[in-house]
C-alpha cells in the first residue's frame, strides 16, 4: 500500500433506516407490542462515510439515492457532515434504499434490507467519480451495491496506490478478483463464516478463518467480534485486540463505526495494531446509543474513550 493522500472515498449505499425497540422478538404470526420508533439516516456506506467525517477525515461519497423525501435528506444529512457529495446520483426509477430495524431488549437486532437505488449504482457511476476516487488515500466498499461496482472502486484506487479496505457485509459469495484488490478484508464472525464454510466461535476458529481468506489476496484480515474484541490476522502473525467496555443498548452501525474510524486512524499513519484498538473503541462508543448514524461518536468523544482505554491497558 502506497497511500498518499489522508481523504477518504467510500463507495457504497445509503439507506433510510427505520428503528423499532421491542421487549423480546415476536414469534411467527405473533404481535409483540413495541416501546418506541426511530428514523434514522443509515446504509453501511453511509454509516462508514460519517464516522469518518465525524472523526475528522475528509471524505467524498459515490451512492444512489431515490428521488425521495428519503434520498432528499441524505444528500442534505452528508452535506451537514461535511461529506462532499458531487457523486451522489439521484435516481429516476428506484426508490432510496429502506432498511427495517427490531431491536430487543438484550440489545440483539434483526434486520431487513431492501436496496432500491443501492442496487444501481454502477460501474459507470464509479468512472465518472474517478477523479476523487484516484485522489483519495482510502477507499471503502461494502456488499450493499453490486459487486462489480465495488471491483471497478478497487482497481481505480489500486492504480492510484490507495489502501482499499472491504467490508464483506451482507456475506455473500465473493469473487476473487475483489480479494485480491483489497488490502484490509474487514468481516464480522456472521460474515467470516458464510464466506468461508468455517466455524468462528474462538479466537483460534477465527484465525484459522482469517488466514483462509488471506490466501485469496488481502494483505490482513480483520474480524471483528463484537463485544470480544477483534483479531487481526496478517502474514507475520495474529494480533487480538479486547474489546472497550461498554453498556450496550444498540449494536446497529457498531461494524460501520470500527470501519470508519480503521480508514481514518489508518490514513493519519497509525499502524494497523493502534489503528485496530483505536476502531473497537469507536465502535464500541457507537453501540451506547439508539440508531445507526445517530450513533456515531464525534472526535472529542472518542479522544476521551481512548484515554480511558489506555488507562484500561488496552493498547498494551
Amino acid at each position: 500500500m502506497t497511500a498518499q493522500s489522508s481523504a477518504i472515498c467510500v463507495v457504497g449505499s445509503a439507506n433510510a433506516d427505520m428503528v423499532t425497540r421491542l421487549p423480546r422478538m415476536p414469534r411467527r404470526g405473533e404481535t409483540v407490542l413495541g416501546n418506541s420508533f426511530n428514523t434514522f439516516y443509515g446504509g453501511k456506506g453511509a454509516n462508514q462515510a460519517v464516522t469518518a467525517a465525524r472523526l475528522g477525515a475528509r471524505v467524498s461519497m459515490v451512492a444512489r439515492v431515490g428521488r425521495d423525501i428519503f434520498g432528499e435528506n441524505i444528500v442534505r444529512n452528508f452535506q451537514a457532515q461535511g461529506i462532499d457529495v458531487r457523486y451522489v446520483v439521484f435516481d429516476e426509477a428506484a426508490s432510496t434504499g429502506v432498511a427495517t430495524v427490531l431491536v430487543d431488549d438484550e440489545a440483539h437486532n434483526y434486520l431487513v434490507l431492501v436496496p432500491g437505488a443501492n442496487a444501481a449504482l454502477s460501474v459507470e457511476d464509479v468512472r465518472a467519480a474517478q477523479d476523487t476516487i484516484r485522489s483519495a488515500g482510502t477507499v471503502v466498499c461494502q456488499l450493499e451495491v453490486p459487486i462489480p461496482t465495488s471491483i471497478e472502486a478497487f482497481r481505480l484506487a489500486k492504480q492510484a496506490g490507495a489502501r482499499t479496505i472491504l467490508n464483506p457485509a451482507p456475506a455473500q459469495p465473493l469473487p476473487d478478483e475483489l480479494l485480491a484488490l483489497t488490502d484490509l478484508c474487514v468481516p464480522n464472525e456472521t460474515e467470516a463464516e458464510t464466506l468461508t464454510g468455517l466455524p468462528v466461535g474462538t479466537l483460534a476458529e477465527a484465525e484459522t478463518a482469517a488466514r483462509l481468506l488471506l490466501q485469496r489476496g488481502p494483505q490482513a484480515v480483520i474480524v471483528t467480534l463484537g463485544a470480544r474484541g477483534a483479531l487481526c490476522v496478517t502474514a507475520d502473525g495474529a494480533d487480538y485486540a479486547p474489546a472497550f467496555k461498554v453498556q450496550a443498548v444498540d449494536p446497529t452501525a457498531a461494524g460501520d463505526a470500527f470501519i470508519g474510524a480503521l480508514a481514518v486512524f489508518l490514513s493519519e499513519g497509525a499502524d494497523l495494531s493502534v489503528a485496530v484498538r483505536k476502531a473497537n473503541v469507536t465502535a464500541a462508543l457507537s453501540v451506547t446509543r439508539m440508531g445507526a448514524q445517530s450513533s456515531l461518536p464525534q472526535r472529542i468523544e472518542v479522544e476521551g474513550a481512548l484515554q480511558a482505554a489506555r488507562e484500561q491497558g488496552l493498547f498494551g
